[in-house]
């Protein structure tokens, strides 16, 4: 049917709904209702940090034995929380376009997904490389291999993690009625940063 053709109550009711979208988001992005959706979030967060901080304190051992193991720590954690904003931002876009749809079908969400472990994998094997050279610089002991082995194992599953994670964020916040462009990406770089560090020394405590 052409635009002209069509009936004069239909277009003004397209028009009404588009108009109460509207007010809805305008709502939605006031600083009040920003600030009082994000504060206890926050807060929930900085505790869930100190308990990070508590968990990689009692590594500490470890990682002055293995000097490498100092160089890949922040890494993994940063590019955890890297890999979780950029996969977060991606479904929360696809979310608000309406072309989002939360099936393993969907081929955006295996492309992001695929994304996701094509850079992990990139990374993970240079961060292996890199703390290698930077260790031995530094009298540390570990091989390449090692080194090589504990960074991709661990940053492949931390990049699952990362997946499931931010999916499940970006599904939540829509399911309560929060804009994902909030709450998803605090969530997701916290949660990955205990469990960066959680999953990096279980596969050192297997290999070495």
């Amino acid at each position: 049917m052409s635009g002209s053709d069509r009936d004069p109550l239909s277009v003004g009711s397209d028009l009404l709904q588009g108009e109460d979208l509207e007010d809805d988001l305008l709502a939605d992005w006031t600083v009040g209702n920003i600030v009082s959706t994000l504060v206890p979030l926050l807060i929930a967060l900085s505790i869930l940090q100190m308990v990070s901080g508590t968990v990689l304190e009692t590594f500490e051992d470890q990682l002055l034995e293995n000097p490498s193991l100092l160089v890949i720590v922040p890494v993994m954690i940063g590019t955890a929380g890297n890999l979780g904003s950029i996969m977060c931002s991606r479904l929360s876009t696809q979310l608000h376009l309406g072309t989002l749809e939360f099936s393993p079908a969907n081929p955006d969400i295996r492309a992001n997904i695929g994304a996701v472990f094509g850079l992990a994998a990139t990374v993970f094997v240079l961060l292996g490389i890199a703390s290698w050279g930077i260790g031995r610089a530094l009298g540390g002991t570990l091989g390449l291999g090692t080194l090589l082995f504990v960074t991709i194992v661990s940053g492949m599953l931390l990049a699952v993690w990362v997946v499931v994670v931010s999916t499940l964020s970006v599904y939540g916040s829509y399911k309560l009625g929060y804009d994902p462009d909030d709450t998803t990406i605090p969530v997701v770089t916290n949660v990955c940063d205990i469990t960066g560090v959680l999953i990096l020394f279980a596969v050192v405590w297997i290999v070495l």
